[in-house]
């Protein structure tokens, strides 16, 4: 059976041979790329310079060879464009905190202030203030916060919308390009990287890839503005949908029924104790706009419909379903009502769970490698029976975790996740 076999049958609740793979495919599937370099030489492999193409966590390019080292079943169609709105082109060399040997593209602009942080320019234009910072001996970009003075009773929602364009004929050109490269020389599963559903995402509101972003930009005010201005968020979101469906039909013209899975969103509504939002909330200003990209979405294309939501989303995942997601990550069974053995049995054959397979707050990155076979064995044994299972981590493979505990995991999805999956 080839991994787009294995694939395509687990997304339709169906037992393959062995349970799916995941790692790199997506930005919350991914990996830190000083792990990465230790994890692919602990695999044998040359030292050579990790490709970071996700800068904000500043994810590895994860190699095809490493792919098939691991028997990793999925590879990501990703957008050739950054959060920081720089093409990931022309690479060059740069060094993380810890040493590690990095490229990045042409356009990854940064410089170093008095703290020792590193900051980072939008595009690459130094003539305009940084948009990420970060701070020095840290793992990760933070978003700098760039609002201008806002008039509350003149609140312009087109201003804030002005982010959402459509594809560029070259974007078109490197998807159709990239896709027909995945798909006829590898018999991995291609998961498209849209996200342009993501409403409310809170990593792109204070929009670090603009130069100078308008509207409403500070997480804290954004989240008050949903009950103080819940009209300025609804038309936000109502402009952004008009945007993402004329691009939902270009890029469905550029890749076809080549790829087996859409991320459409990767807005968090959860927390580790509760939701951020109400569910009233969230059918009043988000529901009606997912339904939208989702309905065509599964009118049109053969894809399933991948939703990213951090935390406890439990309130939610009936709104979900009904608004026509296919696909939950990260599954993060740490947060609150977010127990494994409750989510399979109540939602195990209506969501595909793509994650939880490790927790990386604490088995994984703080564990022993027994630890992690234990609580991955146990994952597998949860969610694996009837299909609706791709193993990944919840979330991405951080910075600091130790190789052994990733080889255990590696091991332990091999052994036991072989089908029928026995309970012992």
């Amino acid at each position: 059976m080839t991994s787009r076999e294995r694939v395509r049958l687990a997304i339709q609740h169906r037992e393959p041979d062995r349970v799916p793979l995941d790692l790199g495919a997506t930005p919350v599937t991914g990996i830190a790329a000083s792990t990465y370099a230790k994890l692919r030489q602990a695999l044998g492999f040359v030292p050579t310079p990790v490709k970071v193409w996700e800068p904000f966590q500043i994810l590895a390019e994860v190699e095809l060879e490493v792919l098939q080292k691991l028997g990793v079943d999925v590879i990501g169609l990703n957008s050739p464009v950054t959060m920081f709105g720089y093409r990931n082109e022309n690479w060059k060399p740069w060094k993380l905190f810890d040493g590690t040997e990095v490229l990045v593209g042409e356009k990854f602009v940064v410089r170093e202030d008095e703290k020792g942080d590193i900051l980072i320019y939008p595009q690459g234009d130094t003539s305009v203030p940084p948009s990420g910072r970060l701070p020095k001996g840290g793992f990760y970009f933070d978003a700098i916060i760039r609002q201008q003075p806002i008039d509350e009773a003149h609140l312009d929602p087109q201003e804030f919308a002005e982010q959402y364009t459509l594809y560029t004929d070259e974007d078109l050109e490197y998807f159709q390009r990239t896709v027909d490269q995945l798909y006829y020389n590898t018999d991995l599963s291609i998961v498209g990287g849209f996200w342009q559903g993501g409403f409310g995402d809170i990593a792109q509101v204070p929009g670090p890839g603009l130069k100078h972003p308008k509207g409403i930009r500070d997480p804290q005010e954004w989240y008050i503005a949903h009950v103080t201005h819940p009209n300025y968020i609804y038309e936000i979101f109502a402009i952004q949908c008009e945007v993402a469906l004329e691009n939902l039909k270009l890029y469905y013209q550029a890749v076809g029924d080549k790829i087996d899975v859409v991320v459409v969103s990767g807005t968090d509504f959860g927390a580790q104790h509760a939701a951020f939002i109400s569910p009233d909330m969230y059918r009043q200003l988000y529901k009606p706009f997912h339904q939208q990209l989702n309905d065509w979405i599964h009118a049109n294309t053969p894809w399933k419909v991948f939703f990213h939501s951090c935390g406890s989303v439990v309130d939610f995942l009936d709104d979900f379903i009904d608004a026509g997601v296919d696909i939950l990550n990260p599954v993060q069974c740490s947060a609150a009502g977010m127990d494994p053995m409750w989510l399979k049995e109540n939602y195990g054959d209506k969501l595909v769970f793509w994650g939880g397979g490790v927790d990386t707050q604490k088995t994984l990155p703080f564990g022993t490698p027994d630890q992690v076979r234990q609580e991955v064995a146990d994952r597998i044994r949860i969610f694996a029976p009837g299909g609706g299972f791709v193993f990944n981590t919840i979330h991405n493979i951080q910075q600091g975790t130790p190789v052994e505990n990733l080889l255990a995991m590696y091991e332990t999805v091999k052994e036991q996740g072989q089908y029928p999956i026995v309970n012992n």
